[in-house]
């Protein structure tokens, strides 16, 4: 049985928006679509070749403090995901590329954490769904 993967759909101009999250060591599957890395730094262990992505997006990744106190406050996901959204709102240019893709076809978002609910990954799925299916 394979491990679940975190998936949002949203409608978008009558089309349905396919934005899903995996670890950086799942395996890839032709379904996943254009894959990109949305983590800061490289998984460890990771060879560049084997996670066949589009793009490394380092711009989408939470800033160092940040991820720093989320790490010492894993229970406060809502208010990780508002300062990291309003990281995302100061740099649009930033996700702007796996938005375009978005629009097109399936996305899936790498990501290095352990916890598969509340990771960057996930939050940046909220957010790009939100702001693509808002126009």
């Amino acid at each position: 049985m394979g491990i679940p993967i975190r998936k949002r759909t949203a409608c978008f101009h009558g089309f349905v928006l396919d934005i899903r999250t995996k670890r950086a060591w799942d395996r890839h599957e032709a379904s996943d679509g254009a894959r990109f890395l949305v983590d800061g730094r490289w998984p460890p262990g990771v060879r560049p070749d084997s996670l066949r992505i589009v793009l490394w997006v380092r711009a989408t990744a939470p800033g160092g403090k940040l991820m720093k106190w989320f790490r010492r406050h894993p229970d406060e996901w809502p208010e990780f995901k508002r300062r990291y959204f309003d990281e995302l709102d100061a740099d649009p240019a930033g996700w702007e590329p796996i938005a375009r893709q978005a629009r097109l076809g399936p996305v899936t978002l790498l990501y290095a954490m352990r916890d598969r609910r509340h990771n960057n990954a996930a939050a940046l799925a909220e957010y790009l769904t939100d702001r693509i299916s808002a126009g």
